[in-house]
């Protein structure tokens, strides 16, 4: 039943230590004569890969002897004594994440358009990132030397895509061997180290469902606390993976695994104490369904991976109600412009906002905006492009635009499709603030929302 193709190994290569991106004015690292493209080598003799080995290195240390690579090529030794806890005011380069081996059948990246920017092809594979943000792992390459320095510098949680633990199926879904899809020694050397993990379980109709699902959360259970929560999250298809492999995901399906999992969370709750196997958010909205009450999501261990985010942009938002109760707004009749969301969340956030409308005053409209750079049953805010924005112009009325945050890159104002925010704003003929909850609160109570016609508007998040 299962094929798989063996994956090559992934490398790169790389410079020497790590580059310093910054010195702040009056810090140690200015007395040093530290400056921006200098390299640090080495930290009491022992070698630097990155920043969080340098940060891991120098913690709690007052003696250090750093050995640096000049921008200009000259080689310093610099031995430095500081105070404890003084910090050496440096920033460092991006990590650059380590690639996947893997051949996942329902990888997202397969299904990107032929001219998405190259950046979306990249499949990372990093410890360092799934510490430091939450990214997920599979572990089936995992180094030694990694290991190692997961469980030196707690490196913890780790988020571990498991999808499986009947190995043949885990296989299959990542295109490896049994013998690399086996990871349980090393899950539990990280467990026995006081790692904390987060599994993930990407819900592929017919091959890790039903049966595999309930096997597979029933064995992840078994090391709570340990592995702390799993996440299941629905299979994602665009109209470019044709993949005959997968079905895709329906609202039929949906809400036979609500029933089915609904079951399993109450055993465990009573149990456990905790619901631990929690479902996608989007799952709820394509089955048209109700998400759970905040209670559900205990201290939301997985939100990053879109489980509570709509509990907790409901709950915040009635806060804001609230406030607005309170404290009225200074000029609801300027408020009057268009809304552009996703089409699954348009549904959650509609009442909310004619909610918002009624009660103040606004004239504020939410549009859901298909996504047809993608297509296929792609349809939440964060992958919303430039080009599906402006297919929505017709629709679009009022003085503002508004779009979701998560539609730019984090460090630009460019979207998935490539089209810069300035561009987007122009072929409107209106200023667009892309705003998150929080923005959108400060939005609301400006006395005048800033206009700048035909470009790109922002919120100050200070």
């Amino acid at each position: 039943m299962y094929e798989f193709a063996v994956a090559p190994a992934v490398t790169s290569i790389r410079r020497r230590g790590v580059e310093i991106a910054g010195v702040s004015p009056d810090s140690i690292g200015y007395e040093l004569e530290l400056e921006s493209g200098d390299r640090i080598i080495k930290v009491n003799g022992r070698t630097v890969r990155d920043y969080l080995d340098f940060r891991f290195q120098t913690a709690g240390e007052t003696e250090l002897v750093l050995d640096v690579r000049k921008s200009n090529g000259e080689d310093w030794e610099l031995q430095i004594e500081r105070g404890e806890g003084e910090d050496f005011g440096l920033s460092f380069e991006q990590i650059v994440p380590r690639q996947c081996a893997n051949e996942c059948i329902f990888c997202f990246c397969n299904g990107n358009p032929a001219d998405a920017r190259p950046s979306l092809f990249i499949k990372d594979e990093d410890v360092r990132l799934s510490f430091l943000y939450g990214n997920y792992t599979t572990l089936t390459s995992l180094s030694e030397d990694e290991m190692q320095r997961i469980i030196e510098q707690r490196l913890s949680p780790q988020y571990v895509s498991v999808h499986a633990t009947d190995l043949a199926v885990r296989a299959y879904l990542l295109g490896v061997d049994e013998h690399r899809a086996d990871i349980s020694a090393k899950l539990t050397r990280m467990l026995d180290a006081g790692i904390e993990i987060h599994a993930q379980v990407v819900l592929c109709p017919g091959i890790n469902d039903g049966e595999i699902l309930r096997r597979t959360i029933s064995d992840l259970a078994a090391e709570f606390p340990r592995i702390t929560s799993v996440a299941i999250v629905p299979l994602g298809l665009t109209r470019y993976n044709t993949d005959a492999r997968l079905t895709a995901v329906t609202p039929e399906f949906c809400r036979k695994i609500i029933a089915e999992v609904g079951e399993i969370q109450r055993n465990l709750r009573k149990r456990l104490g905790k619901t631990f196997a929690f479902l996608g958010d989007e799952i709820y909205l394509r089955a048209g369904r109700k998400v759970p009450s905040r209670a559900h999501y205990g201290e939301y261990p997985q939100i990053e991976d879109g489980i509570g985010m709509v509990r907790s942009f409901s709950n915040e938002f009635a806060a804001l109600i609230k406030r607005l109760e309170r404290q009225p707004l200074p000029n609801p009749e300027k408020l009057r412009g268009t809304l552009l969301t996703g089409t699954l969340f348009a549904p959650v956030l509609e009442p909310l906002i004619e909610d918002l409308n009624v009660r103040f005053g606004t004239q504020i409209k939410v549009v859901g905006v298909e996504n047809n750079y993608f297509g296929g049953d792609v349809s939440v805010a964060g992958l919303l492009t430039g080009s599906d924005l402006l297919s929505a112009r017709d629709r679009v009325s009022g003085d503002f635009v508004i779009i979701p945050k998560s539609v730019l890159k984090s460090d630009e104002e460019i979207m998935l499709d490539g089209m810069k925010l300035s561009d987007v704003a122009q072929q409107l003929g209106l200023p667009v603030y892309p705003l998150d909850l929080e923005s959108f609160a400060q939005f609301l109570f400006l006395s005048e929302p800033p206009a700048i016609a035909g470009g790109p508007a922002y919120i100050s998040q200070n």
